[in-house]
């Protein structure tokens, strides 16, 4: 019995990852999508919040991530992003931060981990 739940659990948490790793094919700009944090970013989006949740695994490191659509936002447009992953081309960071939203090591710091993105072009 113990085994039949333990591959029942990781048959969902596998289809739940599945199910949250790709985003929308047709987003707009600040469309968000939720995926496991094993997951490579897709272009033109950005990391804006990390989580634990059995559904990516079961780990004590934050395995899930937030993500929004960064393509289609007019110049001058700023946004809050956690430092994961590198602002997309015609983006450029203004400021650097903490957040504890973005907390995305299993080895907690107040290091700046969050930086506000501006669209330059």
């Amino acid at each position: 019995m113990r085994r039949v739940r333990s591959a029942s659990l990781a048959l969902v948490g596998a289809a739940a990852c599945i199910a949250l790793s790709a985003p929308p094919s047709q987003a707009a700009a600040g469309d968000t999508a939720s995926m496991c944090g094993s997951q490579l970013t897709p272009s033109g989006w950005v990391d804006i919040q990390w989580w634990n949740s059995w559904s990516c695994g079961t780990t004590f490191s934050p395995n899930m991530k937030k993500i929004e659509q960064l393509t289609g936002f007019p110049v001058g447009t700023t946004v809050n992003v956690c430092a994961s992953t590198y602002p997309p081309a015609g983006w450029v960071q203004v400021n650097s931060y903490y957040s504890g939203g973005c907390q995305y090591s299993a080895v907690p710091s107040s290091q700046p981990n969050s930086w506000t993105i501006k669209r330059v072009s």
